[in-house]
């Protein structure tokens, strides 16, 4: 006799189904898994026998072949545990029912529970597609795989509940989401982050203000304590609410990375990723023998801020330029060959110096000038021409600090962001484009017009200071930016010269 449950697999972003055929004939009594299983999935011989056991069901004293289909893709992990279990107890006459439209997936310990696995919302996703309109995952991933309407999603405790849920003796009720799914909007809490608490740092904040607009990279350079994190940290304050598929996006990543929390339906603000900067190149990018995401694709839809950027391993900071290019990361392995997305807005800090008084107003810089340059060299060129914007982070003043009066809100802010992304969304409609950062090179003159003196003030600019290509192209992007601030269609010459202000660092410290 022949049964076959329907499960689902998991190859980077995308899930597939899975078949678990089970055959019981006559023979001497033994239990083999083909279908390439991994090591895993060899032991779940072991622990389903044990959990049939455990529950009090009877376990099939005869020949087991069970076959995970298709046989030509590899499977990975303990996910396969329920959907064996449960095809068992249905080959043996312990369950009655047809499960032809129902999928099953989850890890079950000796006893009998059902534990959580990663990456059920984009198993979820792909159940639905398929034509299943049940599936059953562990409890603790219930709520995530709620989110995919038309599908309901059965949250199992332990194998004794679900068999008398699929007996019909005591049903199981789907699971709902937590975030209602009908809308997109008001969904931006930031967890009590907001520009009200920064003194002073006008400049800074307008800065991290235009790249809000225009969604661009920004570095942060100045001493200990001038509040370069603090300002970086409230940067999602000010950022726009995701849509939808930006939270699906963001959430499947999430999921197959395992860092969804259990009482949560969706990722509904955007990323913040803060990796220490011992962080190693597949940590940041992603890595593993089946590649999983990385820091970099963590923070996609959202902020990934590197501290101290001169103190991260030269190898790993250049990894991150093809990336920042393509808003997507791609990872070779052995076994296999995954892209990951990654679109992010780049956010790095750092100090002047070893000592971090370099230019400082009143404390003394006690690093030589070769020392000097050997640290802000450790920041190649090709990286720092895919920052947009470099502003200065200066000490606060103790007039501002002391000051009882209340900086601007990051809800006043982000009222200007929205405004100004809402002229992006008409200008790029169909294209695909989410914000000037974005402009891709065909389209460049066509949507950052010039006038005769900002295009003279440009060459200048270009000419005197030597900028590369892509430094040209970021000045427009940011040029294009403000003058979407200004209201206004054309880019003028006090657009150029705000745009090239941040820019001024690239001959202050490096040239």
């Amino acid at each position: 006799m022949v049964v076959n449950i329907r499960s689902m697999g998991l190859f980077g972003m995308d899930a597939f189904p899975v078949n678990v055929e089970t055959d019981i004939s006559r023979g001497i009594p033994s239990f083999e898994i083909v279908g390439l299983p991994d090591t895993s999935i060899k032991e779940a011989r072991d622990r389903v026998r044990a959990a049939i056991s455990n529950c009090g069901f009877q376990f099939p004293k005869n020949k087991i072949i069970i076959n995970l289909a298709p046989a030509d893709i590899k499977k990975v992990g303990s996910i396969y545990d329920l959907p064996i279990l449960i095809s068992l107890l249905l080959a043996g006459g312990t369950i009655n029912r047809d499960l032809s439209d129902s999928a099953f997936i989850g890890e079950i310990s000796l006893s009998g529970e059902v534990r959580n696995i990663n990456g059920v919302l984009p198993m979820a996703i792909e159940a639905k597609k398929i034509g299943c309109k049940t599936f059953y995952v562990p409890s603790a991933n219930s709520r995530e795989g709620a989110v995919v309407k038309g599908l309901d999603i059965i949250p199992v405790e332990n194998i004794s509940q679900l068999v008398m849920h699929l007996k019909g003796r005591k049903i199981i009720p789907p699971a709902k989401p937590l975030h209602n799914t009908d809308t997109d909007t008001d969904t931006h809490t930031t967890a009590g982050m907001d520009f009200a608490d920064v003194k002073g740092q006008f400049e800074a904040k307008r800065a991290l203000e235009i790249a809000a607009c225009g969604g661009h990279n920004v570095l942060l350079i100045g001493s200990p304590g001038t509040g370069k994190s603090m300002l970086a940290k409230r940067m999602p304050s000010i950022l726009p609410d995701m849509t939808f598929e930006e939270m699906i996006e963001t959430s499947k990543i999430h999921s197959i990375a395992g860092i969804i929390p259990h009482d949560t339906s969706l990722i509904t603000e955007r990323p913040f990723r803060n990796p220490h900067h011992t962080v190693s190149a597949a940590g940041l990018t992603g890595g593993g023998s089946i590649p999983h995401p990385g820091e970099i694709s963590l923070a996609h839809n959202g902020v990934l801020f590197l501290d101290e950027l001169p103190e991260f391993n030269r190898n790993t900071m250049e990894i991150l330029r093809q990336p920042i290019e393509d808003g997507t990361v791609t990872i070779s392995r052995v076994n296999a060959t995954l892209t990951y997305p990654c679109s992010i807005m780049l956010i790095a800090a750092m100090n002047p110096c070893p000592c971090g008084y370099f230019g400082h107003p009143t404390k003394k810089c006690t690093c030589s000038p070769k020392t000097v340059t050997q640290y802000l060299a450790r920041v190649s060129g090709p990286l720092l021409d895919r920052l947009d914007i470099h502003v200065e982070v200066p000490p606060v003043e103790f007039g501002e600090i002391s000051s009882s009066e209340k900086s601007e809100s990051s809800a006043e802010i982000k009222k200007r962001v929205d405004r100004v992304r809402k002229i992006q969304n008409e200008r790029f409609k169909g294209t695909g484009i989410l914000c000037n950062a974005r402009i891709t090179p065909g389209l460049l003159n066509e949507v950052c017009p010039l006038d005769d003196s900002a295009r003279e003030t440009l060459k200048q600019s270009f000419d005197n200071m030597g900028l590369s290509a892509r430094a040209y192209d970021r000045i427009l992007k940011v040029s294009r930016t403000i003058a979407d601030m200004d209201n206004s269609e054309v880019i003028k010459r006090e657009h150029i010269f705000e745009a090239i202000q941040f820019r001024s660092l690239d001959s202050k410290y490096w040239r």
